[in-house]
């Protein structure tokens, strides 16, 4: 418990700045610019893609619609692999989380590695990934995104999205890596990771095994990074798990499999695979390694000698945050069950309809939701189909509540073009 306890006091500081730079992110860059630039089976396209995923905060469920629906809108099959592959592995929220507890090498290393990862995956899918028979976009989500327009209706929305949408979102995961991180720590003996010690090549291959089908964020996979490296891996193996992990896992491969096609699937594990081997090898026999550990040994030096009160009170303040967050999502503490954001002293009228109203509600179960990127994007591909009126997605209950005179078997189609389905 101590140990997770001194993880989250170097951390919380940063995270709490990483968080804030998503929000501001979100509120004052509009979605439509990740749409834009995405079309072409052209190296410009994969690189425009890598470019803008790579600093963008998005959890590794989340970059998951996000492509599909991106693909859906006229970007390429390169370029969404390469927004697949490059997105997850950071973002601005979990460079400053690495900076903070892995040293500035590591944090420089992740975004290099995520977008040379990114570039290769989306070239062999330009190269080898075959036709495209899908049909021509007809509206793009992006444009039908609302945001306020005042600065400082901005930052309530930058706030609110910081430190409730994304802590909803990151914070649970971040909590399993923490605990996950412990239990290597204290019942794992370092005489296990002994035997690959001198074996670089079998311990990055056995963890790239368990990392491909596991879910783990790039936030939440820090502090399990650390805990192989303290137990005697090596840094390029711990590099596997900081990029596999949060690039692949089972939900990505099934969605990539089904709105793309095996061979597409394929080509974007392999390109994981090569680009995690490949940086993993280079770190370690071409770089020194107290590049990448002495921050980790500085570290719980400092431990040793008591952690300052900034610290402390950043972690009291992550903590309440993120109990918030996690109240208003699982215990409905804020009455309202939309998903949405209302000001304060505000009513939910989002499911509040007339007897008329309700002939024309249409009331579906969506499957494979788990953030609220999930959310928003179905609520946005279910507004594109023709006949909508309007439409809520409650992310706690996966149900859809559609307003208007659509067709249910088009409605279906928009879902399952971005990963989900109709229960």
């Amino acid at each position: 418990m101590e140990e997770i306890l001194h993880l989250v006091y170097e951390m919380s500081p940063y995270l709490l700045l990483g968080f804030l730079f998503a929000g501001l992110m979100h509120a004052f860059v509009p979605a439509i610019l990740y749409h834009k630039y995405l079309g072409g089976n052209t190296f410009r396209s994969v690189f425009n893609a890598a470019a803008l995923g790579v600093p963008l905060p998005l959890c590794s469920c989340g970059v998951i619609p996000t492509a599909m629906s991106l693909y859906r809108q006229g970007a390429s099959k390169g370029a969404c692999v390469s927004f697949l592959i490059g997105t997850p592995q950071t973002g601005v929220d979990s460079i400053i989380a690495t900076y903070s507890l892995m040293g500035l090498p590591f944090a420089l290393t992740r975004p290099i590695a995520a977008l040379v990862t990114a570039l290769l995956g989306g070239q062999l899918v330009n190269w080898f990934g075959g036709g495209d028979a899908r049909q021509q976009p007809t509206l793009s989500f992006a444009e039908k995104e609302e945001r306020p327009s005042g600065f400082w209706a901005k930052i309530k929305l930058a706030l609110h999205y910081a430190f409730v949408e994304s802590m909803q979102d990151i914070g649970r995961w971040l909590l399993l890596g923490l605990l996950i991180a412990g239990v290597i720590t204290v019942f794992v003996p370092d005489s296990f990771f002994a035997l690959f010690a001198d074996n670089t090549l079998l311990s990055i291959l056995l963890v790239l095994l368990c990392a491909i089908p596991m879910y783990v964020c790039c936030t939440g996979s820090i502090p399990i990074a650390i805990a192989l490296i303290l137990k005697g891996l090596s840094p390029g193996t711990a590099l596997v798990l900081l990029m596999a992990g949060p690039a692949v896992n089972v939900a990505s491969i099934l969605v990539v499999q089904k709105v793309m096609g095996r061979r597409t699937l394929l080509l974007y594990l392999s390109a994981i695979i090569i680009g995690a081997v490949a940086f993993a090898l280079g770190i370690d026999y071409l770089l020194p390694r107290e590049w990448f550990t002495s921050h980790l040994e500085a570290i719980h030096s400092c431990h040793e000698h008591g952690t300052p009160l900034f610290n402390i009170g950043c972690s009291l303040l992550f903590f309440l945050l993120l109990a918030n967050a996690l109240v208003r999502r699982y215990l409905h503490k804020d009455g309202c069950h939309c998903g949405h954001h209302h000001g304060e002293g505000e009513t939910c009228h989002c499911h509040t309809h007339s007897h008329e109203e309700e002939e024309n509600i249409l009331v579906l179960h969506i499957t494979g939701m788990s953030c609220n990127h999930c959310r928003t994007n179905v609520e946005r591909a279910i507004a594109s189909v023709s006949g909508v009126e309007s439409v809520t997605v409650d992310l706690p209950t996966a149900q859809a509540r559609v307003t208007g005179s659509a067709n249910t078997d088009e409605i279906r189609q928009a879902v399952e073009a971005i990963g989900f389905s109709i229960g």
